[in-house]
């Protein structure tokens, strides 16, 4: 395997587990009430939680530190309103767990963090490797 396709999938592997802990077990009830308000701290905490481990994610790929910290500053504002729109959607329209419609909203917002993911890669290997 050449080594890009190596260190393109090691930084989606670390990235997906820096999404697992950030995204369901570092959540804390600040971060998960009241999220339909735009300016909410809580989701500002939890995009930090995310900035934080793709920092490190980062660092273990040794990127360079412009790059690592450009990147990270966007995903913290991609990520921030990703989750912006996915309670304001739930709020608007009463959706709690035992309905569909709240599953769909939570697996787009699934789907764009993934794809957030995937442009991060991009970037990794268009800025650093080539």
């Amino acid at each position: 395997m050449p080594d890009h396709v190596g260190s393109l999938l090691l930084l989606l592997c670390l990235l997906q587990v820096k999404h697992m802990f950030a995204d369901f077990f570092l959540q804390t009830p600040r971060m998960l009430s009241g999220r339909g308000a735009y300016l909410h701290l809580g989701r500002a905490q939890h995009a930090t939680v995310h900035f934080a481990g793709s920092v490190i994610a980062l660092l273990i790929m040794a990127a360079p530190l412009v790059f690592l910290l450009t990147i990270c500053i966007i995903e913290w504002i991609i990520h921030f309103h990703i989750d912006y729109g996915k309670a304001k959607y739930n709020e608007r329209k009463c959706l709690t767990p035992t309905q569909s419609l709240f599953w769909w909203a939570m697996g787009t917002d699934q789907a764009l963090h993934q794809l957030t993911y995937v442009a991060m890669g991009w970037a990794w290997c268009a800025f650093v490797l080539s």
